[in-house]
């Protein structure tokens, strides 16, 4: 039996799962809204409620992003958009699975050290999420309760979840089933907007939730062979520990010949495992790395506590002149300007529906 014909078998059970107690959860399941526009990398990745978050700008220029996140019972929808480079690093919570599909992609982001293209379902756990994004991206997704996605799968398809989607994967999908994820998350997005009652009446969003949610597994295989080769495994371990020595090291940085040394790698392969791993060469990397810790440091810097200079020394840059000039380049603002300045957000919507 094909997919289409299995999934057209199990669409009567749509109204059985719909009122099953478990799937459904309380009642008084907490269900909001929340709309923001951040002009700062580091305000911005903390402003995603629930969320540790860590964004390290990897373009040059002023930032700007906008997230849209709708929380559902067992279901967080998003939206998002950035107009610099980036690296996504932290937690989206745990006991969840996020799906997330590129919608404006220039060139390819990388995901656990996978390569993404546009029509590219990215899947992971929500415990540890690691994306390198390019200049103007922006991706719609969904995080998903597992205990949910687990009964909803098995509606769906008769059959378990399978175990895969317990890894960190990068699907390809046709082009025609992107679009429709697309079209049918921005529907759900725009009803939630327009009609208040979606999230102040508790069967309206479960319906929202229901057919969104079913229009992303329909997207995903039936099954899929997971296997990471030796060499991937490799590369992206050899990237964590070169970040990791960089980031004990940052007040004295070590050189990338230096850290060849130590790990006992040629140039030449370091630069080939953070080109697939990250897209971005080892030396320019750890440099921002150090210029997006100095300017988080900056964000928080407070008067007496220790000066400008004390923060780019803290960071590895020694030459004041040199460090403005390179902080100016990357951010747009000199550091005196980070330190007086205190960005603002957009607009805030939120509601919480009531126990029926």
């Amino acid at each position: 039996m094909c997919r289409s014909e299995r999934y057209a078998e199990a669409s009567p059970a749509l109204e059985f799962m719909r009122q099953s107690a478990q799937l459904r959860q309380s009642p008084g399941a907490s269900i909001w809204r929340e709309e923001r526009i951040g002009l700062d990398i580091e305000e911005y990745a903390q402003a995603q409620p629930d969320w540790v978050l860590n964004y390290e700008q990897l373009s040059r220029g002023s930032f700007e992003g906008y997230f849209q996140h709708v929380q559902l019972p067992g279901v967080r929808l998003v939206s998002e958009s950035m107009n610099c480079a980036a690296r996504q690093r932290g937690s989206i919570g745990s006991g969840g699975i996020g799906l997330s599909l590129p919608d404006k992609l220039c060139t390819e982001a990388f995901f656990h050290g996978q390569r993404a293209g546009r029509d590219c379902v990215m899947v992971g756990r929500g415990t540890e999420l690691d994306l390198t994004t390019p200049i103007n991206f922006s991706h719609v997704a969904i995080v998903v309760d597992e205990r949910l996605l687990s009964e909803v799968w098995e509606y769906s398809f008769l059959e378990p979840r399978p175990q895969w989607l317990d890894g960190q994967v990068v699907l390809d999908v046709q082009p025609a089933t992107a679009a429709s994820v697309r079209a049918a998350h921005a529907r759900a997005l725009d009803a939630i907007t327009m009609d208040p009652r979606v999230i102040n009446e508790y069967d309206r969003s479960i319906r929202v939730r229901d057919d969104l949610l079913l229009e992303w597994i329909k997207a995903l295989p039936l099954r899929l062979e997971v296997s990471e080769t030796e060499s991937f495994v490799a590369r992206k371990h050899l990237v964590k520990r070169v970040v990791a020595i960089a980031s004990e090291w940052v007040d004295e940085p070590p050189t990338v010949l230096e850290i060849c040394r130590l790990i006992g790698c040629s140039s030449r392969h370091l630069e080939y495992c953070f080109g697939e791993v990250l897209g971005i060469s080892p030396s320019k990397y750890l440099r921002l790395l150090r210029l997006n810790g100095a300017h988080r440091d900056l964000k928080r810097l407070d008067q007496g506590s220790c000066s400008i200079h004390d923060v780019a020394a803290r960071w590895g840059f020694w030459h004041m002149g040199a460090f403005s000039l390179e902080y100016k380049r990357q951010f747009d603002e000199l550091p005196s300007t980070t330190v007086q300045t205190r960005r603002t957000f957009g607009s805030r919507v939120e509601s919480t529906c009531s126990a029926l």
